[in-house]
């Protein structure tokens, strides 16, 4: 028997190329009792070629930006690792190798052993449900030094700075965990944020700044706008400010205490 590779480290596809179309079977795919059927795999490994193309024009856009990050996909397939049933495709962009060795200098080699796992990175996010498609910031509980880093640094520079590249964000909305709660970027007031981060606590809670695009039905059913993807790339780098904001790296430093 072969042995049972990595899960959070699937091998890549091939990236789509040329124009990329989200098309309703790409949602059904990802619904209940589809989503653990195996006869749909080439569905979902279609949608998985589709995010890895657009993570891939990220990540060379957002290097352009001066952050360089890596991007990798989920599973298409059902297994062990996604309770055999796939209900959320992705790509996600995290820190390079380059950036993870520096970030496990300052945890040390313990607590900086579980980072290749790109989920225990601040990521970029780029998903499929099937209810929806979604661009976001995430911050896994399980990535607990970088909320702890964007918690330390309001801490010490105060809620402004931290509005200000939310405010930025106008269509998202920052969420906590799986609370129904929400707060909508664009409109925020600090009173709103200082409540915010009274309940979030990294390590226990995640962390989300998301936009969500309904999943097309009915007499929409088909093809999402031709026009879609250029939108989730420019919607996914209008992130990347929040992410430098938010990440440990050289430039924010604010996970230890001075």
């Amino acid at each position: 028997m072969s042995p049972v590779r990595d899960a959070s480290r699937p091998e890549e596809p091939r990236p789509l190329e040329g124009p990329i179309l989200f098309e309703e079977s790409d949602f059904r795919a990802l619904v209940p009792p589809l989503c653990s059927n195996p006869d749909y795999n080439a569905h979902r490994l279609a949608a998985r070629r589709r995010l890895l193309a657009l993570g891939k024009r990220c990540a060379a856009a957002s290097a352009e930006r001066g952050l360089p990050l890596e991007c990798r996909t989920s599973l298409h397939h059902p297994h062990q690792f996604n309770g055999n049933r796939v209900q959320r495709l992705w790509a996600y962009l995290t820190r390079t190798k380059k950036d993870k060795s520096a970030l496990k200098r300052v945890l040390g080699a313990e607590l900086g052993k579980d980072l290749d796992s790109a989920y225990r990175n601040a990521y970029l996010c780029l998903a499929l449900e099937g209810q929806a498609l979604e661009v976001s910031l995430r911050i896994h509980p399980d990535g607990w030094y970088d909320g702890q880093n964007l918690k330390n640094r309001v801490a010490r520079e105060g809620v402004k700075p931290w509005l200000a590249q939310l405010d930025a964000l106008a269509g998202f909305r920052l969420r906590l965990h799986d609370w129904k709660g929400e707060w909508r970027c664009g409109s925020l007031e600090p009173e709103q944020l200082e409540e915010f981060l009274k309940y979030y606590t990294p390590g226990d809670h995640q962390l989300a700044v998301e936009k969500r695009y309904p999943a097309p039905e009915g007499a929409r059913a088909g093809a999402l706008e031709p026009g879609c993807a250029e939108e989730l790339v420019r919607e996914c780098l209008r992130l990347v400010p929040l992410y430098r904001f938010t990440a440990w790296s050289e430039e924010s430093d604010f996970l230890l205490s001075r």
